[in-house]
């Protein structure tokens, strides 16, 4: 059993004020992996006052020497890389190669990325109107909390902590209760680079304890949030009377249009992005609209992929699926499989319950649904767990409006030979972020939603601008001639 009940606060590893212990549960076998402490908030409160105390000198420390100390925290992250894939794959039950290619190394390129932005970044420029003297200068806005999930967790926390770092803010960080000991182990990273003490501090809690004190903190510029729309919604209520900035990234139900002309990789590859990871990624295509003259050809090609994905244990190495976080979500992903079943849908491939040869852990087959109609359950609710649903369409109008039928605004995709079509349909298409034919996001794209989704904008230049305020200047003095 790992022991990790101490927080880090103000550059050292200190016990909770209270004891509170929590266990951490390896969701493969449903036991207990580990043990952490959950905050209270007077926890949360002396954390707080360590970053606020700090805040001055990091405010004041010039931005290339805040981006030598990242450069010094993104060698340390390298070199304890598979440290970090144990991590993940232990708390979170990602599969180990999965969470050494992708959760882990998301990380690496987060922080990469960030630092190549901030080395192009202008913190004082010209208005450029041709005002004389007007200039736009970009600051720090302070003290910053900053709430991570447990889907993705060095994916979240790295494109916070890095940007914010960079902006000169100092902060508190809480992640999920679920999946701690990847966030504890940045904790020592940090604290290996040799950041001043006070600038990053982590406190263990939940939700309704650490996470609402941050939020309604008056010393607490901004929430940066990162998970549910429904704790989204009651993060930006309390957040209300102290006016701080509040940036959410939610959830989403992504649409993924595919035509008859798309290429032969397009079904395969959407049901694939819907299965990775367990289906747990808020941008995951969970709706497939196919134009009906592709239909029957598109249902055959799905039901032969998900047959083909294999549901394993974290541990072992292999392109396998591995279970979903912990029970609560296990009996949700099973429930709305039943009302898909009872409203109607087509069961193409899984359905409830374990997959075969699983008698433990929170494994969910791979499900696909067909015939769906936009009104089922399955087509509207995000389900977070390995499900598709698939539906035909008779026109391009047709898919542009069952896929911007939505509270949900993040990633939607498209499949198509036609750039004329490619083209319309990446304006149409009502989401913050949109991927044709398989193309990825460029290096430092910002990641975002609307509506629902949240409007945060994480990732390169606008994940800085995030944690800036932006100061205008009337009339800057020219230097004094020589």
């Amino acid at each position: 059993m790992i022991e990790k009940r101490t927080f880090y606060i103000n550059g050292e590893w200190v016990a909770p004020l209270a004891a509170h212990d929590h266990n951490v549960i390896d969701p493969s076998t449903e036991e207990p992996c580990a043990v952490i402490s959950l905050g209270a908030p007077a926890d949360a409160d002396r954390a707080v006052a360590a970053a606020k105390a700090a805040l001055p000198a990091w405010r004041d420390t010039p931005p290339e020497q805040r981006i030598a100390y990242v450069e010094r925290l993104l060698e340390v992250y390298k070199s304890r890389l598979d440290e970090m894939a144990a991590a993940i794959s232990l708390e979170m039950g990602a599969p180990i190669d999965l969470a050494t290619r992708s959760q882990a190394m998301a990380g690496v390129s987060h922080i990469t990325n960030t630092l190549t932005a901030a080395k192009e970044f202008t913190w004082l420029h010209p208005l450029g109107d041709g005002t004389e003297g007007a200039m736009i200068a970009y600051e720090p806005i302070g003290v910053v909390g900053l709430i991570t999930p447990w889907n993705w967790p060095m994916n979240q926390v790295t494109l916070k902590v890095a940007p914010a770092l960079i902006a000169g803010c100092t902060m508190v960080l809480k992640p999920s209760e679920e999946a701690p000991l990847s966030s504890l182990l940045f904790a020592e990273i940090v604290h290996e680079a040799g950041l001043p003490a006070g600038v990053f501090n982590l406190v263990n809690g939940d939700g309704a304890g650490v996470g609402t004190t941050l939020s309604g903190h008056n010393d607490v510029e901004m929430i940066s949030f990162t998970g549910s729309t429904r704790a989204g919604r009651a993060i930006s209520r309390n957040a209300v009377d102290t006016l701080k900035r509040v940036a959410l990234e939610l959830g989403g139900k992504g649409a993924n249009l595919v035509f008859a002309d798309a290429d032969d990789d397009a079904v395969a590859r959407g049901v694939r992005g819907v299965f990775n990871n367990s289906g747990q990624s808020c941008n995951a295509p969970t709706r497939m609209l196919v134009e009906r003259a592709a239909y029957p050809r598109a249902l055959e090609v799905a039901q032969k992929t998900a047959a083909e994905t294999k549901v394993g244990s974290p541990r072992e190495h292999g392109a396998h699926i591995g279970p979903v976080i912990n029970k609560s979500q296990y009996d949700k992903i099973q429930g709305l499989i039943e009302t898909g079943i009872a409203e109607g849908a087509r069961l193409l491939a899984g359905g409830p319950g374990l997959p075969e040869g699983v008698n433990r852990g929170y494994y969910v087959r791979p499900t696909i649904f067909a015939d769906c109609t936009p009104d089922m359950t399955v087509m509207r609710e995000e389900i977070f767990g390995p499900v598709l649903a698939i539906m035909p369409f008779d026109t391009e109008e047709e898919a542009v409006a069952i896929a911007n039928d939505t509270e949900y605004g993040l990633t939607n995709y498209a499949q198509t030979q036609d750039p004329a079509r490619l083209q319309r349909l990446a304006r149409s298409l009502h989401a913050g972020m949109v991927e044709l034919n398989g193309a990825s996001r460029g290096a430092g794209a910002p990641f975002g939603g609307v509506k629902a989704s949240g409007r945060a904008r994480e990732g390169g230049r606008w994940g800085i601008e995030e944690f800036c305020e932006v100061k205008s200047i009337a009339g800057w003095a020219k230097p004094a001639a020589q």
